[in-house]
C-alpha cells in the first residue's frame, strides 16, 4: 500500500540487521499478543518480554509460540537474567531459557552491578550457545557513566560477542541516553554514534519525541526498542514520514518547502 506514494524512504525487509524495532511486552494475553501480531508482524523484529514476567505470565509457552509463528523474535528481559545471576543461578539461567527455546539472550547490569568482566564472560559463554544483545546503562540515577564508559562498555561487549548493544532509558525514558525530562543526552549519544556505530546500537526510545529525534538524526533506519506494542504502527508511520512530527523530512528538496 505504501507504494501508493512516492519519495517515502526505503525499509529493508525481514529479517534485517538495520531499521531493527524492539517492542516490550510487558504481560499481554496470548489474545493481546495475537491482535498485536495482526497488525504489528510486519514490522516488529524483536518482542522483549520486559524485565522477569516471563515467570509469572500464564500462558507463556502459547505465547511465545506467537510471536514465533509471526516472524518475530521473543526474548526474555535482561532483568530476569539479573535475578537468576545475582542467585549465582547462571546454569538455572541457561537451562530456563533452553526450556522456552528462546534464541536470542540479553545480558544487562542495570539493576545488579556484576563487574564488567563477570558481563563479559557471561556474553562470551552465552554467545557460543546462541545470539546475545546486551544492554549498557545503569537503570539508577545515581549510577552516572561518562560518555567515554559508555563507549568503552559497549565496544567490549560487541567485541565478547553481543551482535547489538542496548542504550538503556528504562520503559519510563527518563534515565540512561536521556534527562530526568525525556529530552536526549546529546553529549552522549553524540559520542555513541560517533564511537561504536548506528547499526550496533539499539535506542531504547519509548516517547514519540524520542523516536521522531532519532528518526531526524539518523534516518528511518534507525534501531529502535522499548516500543509499546499499540505505538508499533504510529512509530512506522514516523519512520516514513506520514506523521506530522517527521513530513518534512524524507521529501525531495523541490517538494519541501
Amino acid at each position: 500500500m505504501k507504494n501508493l506514494i512516492p519519495f517515502l524512504p526505503d525499509r529493508p525487509a525481514k529479517p534485517r540487521t538495520t531499521g531493527l524495532t524492539m517492542v516490550m511486552d510487558k504481560g499481554l494475553s496470548v489474545r493481546e499478543a495475537e491482535d498485536f501480531m495482526s497488525v504489528g508482524s510486519e514490522y516488529t523484529d524483536f518482542v522483549k518480554l520486559g524485565f522477569g514476567t516471563s515467570l509469572i505470565t500464564p500462558g507463556l509457552e502459547e505465547k511465545l509460540k506467537v510471536y514465533k509463528n509471526a516472524g518475530c523474535i521473543p526474548y526474555f528481559g535482561g532483568t530476569l537474567f539479573e535475578a537468576f545471576i545475582i542467585r549465582d543461578m547462571f546454569r538455572e539461567f541457561v537451562a530456563f531459557i533452553d526450556r522456552h527455546e528462546i534464541s536470542l539472550v540479553e545480558i544487562s547490569d542495570g539493576s545488579y552491578e556484576m563487574s564488567q568482566e563477570k558481563k563479559l564472560e557471561c556474553i562470551r559463554t552465552l554467545a557460543a550457545r546462541g545470539t546475545v544483545i546486551s544492554e549498557v546503562g545503569s537503570k539508577k540515577k545515581d549510577v552516572v557513566y561518562s560518555p567515554a564508559e559508555w563507549v568503552e562498555m559497549m565496544k567490549s561487549e560487541l567485541k565478547a560477542g553481543s551482535v547489538k548493544v542496548i542504550a538503556e532509558a528504562r520503559e519510563s525514558g527518563t534515565i540512561g541516553i536521556y534527562n530526568d525530562d525525556g529530552s536526549v543526552n546529546l553529549p552522549l549519544i553524540k559520542e555513541i554514534s560517533d564511537n561504536v556505530g548506528l547499526d550496533k546500537v539499539i535506542w531504547e526510545a519509548p516517547l514519540k519525541s524520542q523516536q521522531a529525534w532519532f528518526i531526524k538524526h539518523f534516518g528511518a533506519n534507525v534501531n529502535l526498542g522499548n516500543i509499546a506494542p499499540n505505538e508499533i504502527i504510529p512509530l512506522e508511520s514516523l519512520r516514513l514520514g506520514l506523521r506530522g512530527d517527521t513530513f518534512f523530512q524524507f521529501l525531495p528538496e523541490g517538494l519541501n518547502p
